[in-house]
């Protein structure tokens, strides 16, 4: 393989880093994703699901 095949193998295709992370629940990808304890939930996703997965809110 030449130089230039190697170089431009991946060109627009990124599959790694935290551009990739989607929500488990809406599929949306972007800011605001929780990934604590392998939730992998966009955060307007837990508030609206937060009760029926067992979490409670103290405050």
């Amino acid at each position: 393989m030449a130089h230039e095949n190697v170089w431009y193998a991946r060109k627009g295709t990124v599959d790694y880093g935290k551009g990739q992370r989607r929500c488990r629940v809406t599929g949306e990808k972007g800011n605001g994703l929780i990934r604590k304890y392998g939730l992998n939930i966009s955060r307007q996703a837990f508030k609206e699901r937060a009760e029926e997965m067992g979490w409670k809110k103290y405050r």
